[in-house]
C-alpha cells in the first residue's frame, strides 16, 4: 500500500540551500569588485581635477603645485589635505570613503600624481598629460 506524502524531502532542501549558498557567493564577489572598480575610478577622477586646478595655479603662480621636490612622493592624509585647500578650493573631494591617499610630484617642467590605496597595494599615477599608471590594482 502506497502513501501519499506532501512536502519536500531532505535532500531536496538540501539542494536549494546549497545552490542559494553558491549564489550568494557569486554575488558578493561581484560586488566587492564593483565596489573596488568604483573607487578606482573615483580616485582617477579626482586626479583630473587636481590637473585643472594645477592648470589654474600655474596660470596664478608661474609654477606647478607641489607636495614634494623631485619625480616621485608618498601619499598621506596630510598631502591630500593640503591638494584639497590648494588646488581644489578647500572641498573634500579626498575622502576616507573613497580609500585613496594623493600627493603631487614635481620637476622644473611637469608634474605627476600620486594615488595610494589604504590599506592596499593599488597605486596610480597620472603624468601632466593625463596618461594613467596602475601598479597591483
Amino acid at each position: 500500500m502506497t502513501s501519499k506524502s506532501s512536502g519536500f524531502t531532505l535532500i531536496e532542501l538540501l539542494v536549494v540551500v546549497a545552490i542559494l549558498g553558491i549564489i550568494a557567493a557569486v554575488g558578493i564577489v561581484s560586488y566587492n569588485g564593483y565596489v573596488s572598480s568604483a573607487k578606482k575610478r573615483s580616485a582617477e577622477n579626482v586626479m583630473q581635477q587636481i590637473s585643472l586646478g594645477q592648470t589654474e595655479y600655474y596660470s596664478d603662480n608661474g609654477m606647478y603645485y607641489r607636495n614634494s621636490t623631485g619625480t616621485s612622493c608618498s601619499p598621506t592624509s596630510s598631502t591630500s589635505t593640503a591638494i584639497e585647500t590648494n588646488l581644489l578650493g578647500g572641498t573634500d573631494s579626498i575622502t576616507q570613503e573613497m580609500g585613496y591617499e594623493l600627493c603631487i610630484a614635481n620637476d622644473a617642467t611637469n608634474f605627476k600624481v600620486f594615488a595610494k590605496e589604504t590599506g592596499g597595494s593599488c597605486q596610480i599615477t597620472m603624468t601632466a598629460i593625463g596618461t594613467f599608471v596602475r601598479t597591483n590594482c
